[in-house]
């Protein structure tokens, strides 16, 4: 064979072969490598016949032995009526390829008995999560690169001297023939005989489309995907021929595929997602696949329910709260290896809470008082830790006479206005970010600046005396670095809250409708208006008390703070899957990021001991210099 032929075709005949006798112990295996060998043939063929001629025979000569073995397949597939369709399809097809008929005419054919065979076999071709490409470059970058390149384009060092030689994966006329699901299968099936190996016990299910999504983006235009416009059904089971040939728009699909954009779903489609997830996520469990269960019971948390917890909250936080703890305890099931039944029994727990919220979130909108009260308090809960956290901060600098720091606190909000607005514009408009997205960004914002908080709390305790603060100004403050501490602290503070204040804004404007727009925007000027009553009460208060008093009372509040955010941030990494959870008993106060977890708890603990730690070595500092002086 020459060495442009392939890589996929390369001694698939043997595999194959042995797979038409396998087919009849695995039917549903045989339904899937009869639709791994459609998808190549359908991006193959077209290569070997120009014209009604035979431009390389030995290619061409494959692709008959390949129909030979696909009929083999359909033919040891369970039997039911419907079977005959795809025999007499898959005959037509080797006829078309005897006949020598135009590549993209067979290509087409390919894709419909694909198509009608997947869907008699209920073969599934999308994925359970949306796929994410971030996540599939390191594994790419793991498993992939060595051989095709950093690029894709086959020029991996492993890959010199290989006979076929390794794919170049971003020749867009051949990945223009192979959908998403194709290149799924071949991930988890191989090729044989070659030196692509099957990768289904080394990557999950959510892994293998999280890579082949990464792939597709060697393919796609260097523009972002824009708008969804295909279903992620869609994305991953038609190729951008098939679209092209429809009169769709092809570039803009391979850019969506490239990167899937999260479904656009009403509260009802985002529950029902959960329910049919945590059900798929069962099944996983049963059949020993744990790992692809916690994956999908994840997914069901964070691409259905968390979508509309905004939405439940403001019809009632109880039931929403009720409801994210029966899907985080059938989740920490799974990951604690508990049995099948005493999954099955969370799982039905879950469902019963998913129920309820599916009912309150029916009829889908809320009258005036209502909407004004969760604009009121949407506001009010997001923007209070950010306002204490600025407004303290300023009348500190203020008190202390430190106009440059005073500006550079400006600069740090203004530019967390700016970062928020944009982070939501892009998450609305252009790549939809996903809720594991959201729930990381929130988790690790919140973690961060629970550390600044607390070592800027500790330090105005340590200048609390007017001798050790005049020392700072002289050595440090008057210069960049004080300054630009102050700046990422209010960066960081109104940033965390803003994004999310803008999504929950967006999912009751909604739901309140048209009808109680007014009433939103009255909520939100209200909650404003307190908010800033705050800051200038805690500004003009501060100015009563004396030096050592005001810093001692802001030390002691941006403490506070940071083992609020300590709890805020585990609560949001557990919910994107990245820590677990271990329910206690103990009391919740969300405000206060208060949860009945140990790991939330444990983590408050170690601020609330580092707070001890820290304030103790002050004390003995402070206990030397008097010691000192006297």
């Amino acid at each position: 064979m020459s060495r442009s032929r392939s890589l996929l075709a390369w001694l698939l005949l043997p595999l194959l072969a042995s797979l038409s006798f396998l087919a009849l112990g695995e039917p549903l295996d045989g339904a899937a490598q009869a639709l791994h060998l459609l998808g190549y043939i359908g991006a193959d063929y077209p290569a070997s016949v120009a014209a009604g001629q035979v431009v390389d025979p030995a290619e061409y000569q494959e692709q008959l032995e390949f129909l030979d073995v696909l009929q083999g397949l359909i033919l040891a597939l369970p039997a039911q009526a419907e079977r005959a369709e795809l025999e007499q399809g898959a005959a037509a097809l080797r006829q078309a390829v005897a006949r020598r008929q135009p590549g993209e005419q067979v290509a087409g054919a390919a894709r419909r008995l694909a198509a009608r065979l997947a869907e008699l076999y209920r073969v599934a071709q999308t994925p359970a999560l949306t796929p994410y490409p971030a996540r599939g470059a390191p594994l790419y970058a793991q498993h992939c690169a060595v051989c095709h390149g950093d690029h894709g384009a086959g020029d991996g060092p492993a890959g010199l001297g290989l006979e076929p030689p390794p794919a170049n994966l971003g020749d867009a006329a051949r990945l223009d023939r192979l959908s998403l699901y194709d290149l799924f299968n071949t991930l988890g099936l191989g090729i044989d005989g070659t030196d692509m190996p099957a990768f289904a016990d080394q990557l999950d299910e959510r892994q293998r489309w999280d890579l082949v999504s990464y792939i597709a983006g060697f393919s796609a235009p260097p523009q972002a995907a824009g708008p969804a416009g295909f279903s992620l059904a869609q994305l991953a089971a038609r190729t951008p021929a098939e679209v092209a040939a429809d009169g769709g728009d092809a570039a803009a699909f391979r850019a969506q595929r490239s990167h899937p954009p999260l479904q656009q779903r009403g509260p009802q489609a985002l529950i029902d997602y959960s329910r049919s997830t945590l059900q798929s996520s069962l099944a996983a469990y049963r059949a020993g696949d744990r790992e692809q269960a916690y994956d999908l019971s994840v997914g069901a948390y964070l691409e259905g329910f968390e979508l509309v917890e905004s939405a439940l909250d403001n019809l009632d936080a109880v039931q929403r709260k009720t409801t994210e703890r029966a899907l985080m305890a059938y989740r920490q099931a799974l990951q604690d290896g508990a049995s099948v039944a005493q999954a099955a029994q969370a799982l039905e727990q879950a469902r019963v809470e998913l129920d309820k919220s599916a009912a309150l979130l029916a009829d889908g909108t809320m009258d005036g008082s209502l909407s004004f009260f969760a604009s009121l308090l949407i506001l009010l809960r997001e923007g209070l830790e950010a306002i204490l956290v600025l407004a303290a901060i300023l009348a500190f600098l203020r008190n202390t006479g430190q106009p440059q720091a005073l500006r550079s606190v400006h600069v740090g909000w203004g530019l967390a206005l700016l970062a928020g607005l944009a982070t939501w514009a892009v998450a609305a408009y252009l790549i939809g970010i996903s809720g594991a997205q959201r729930e990381l960004l929130e988790g690790a914002t919140a973690l961060f600046a629970s550390a600044v908080l607390l070592w800027v709390g500790v330090w105005m305790h340590d200048r609390r005396h007017a001798a050790a603060w005049q020392d700072y100004i002289n050595s440090s403050l008057v210069g960049g670095g004080g300054r630009f501490g102050f700046a990422v602290l209010a960066f960081f503070s109104v940033y965390r809250e803003l994004f999310e204040v803008i999504l929950f804004y967006e999912t009751l404007w909604l739901q309140a409708g048209p009808q109680g727009h007014g009433a939103v925007l009255a909520g939100a000027a209200a909650a404003l208006v307190l908010l800033l009553g705050l800051a200038w009460a805690i500004l003009r208060g501060s100015r009563q008390l004396p030096l050592a008093t005001f810093f001692g009372v802001n030390a002691v509040l941006l403490c506070l703070l940071s083992v609020v955010f300590a709890g805020h941030g585990v609560a949001a990494l557990q919910e994107a899957g990245v820590l677990g959870t271990r329910p206690v008993a103990f009391f919740e106060f969300d405000w206060l990021g208060i949860h009945a977890d140990a790991w939330s708890l444990s983590a408050q603990g170690l601020a609330l001991a580092a707070i001890a730690l820290l304030y103790g070595r002050s004390r003995l500092a402070e206990r030397h210099r008097v010691a000192a002086l006297d």
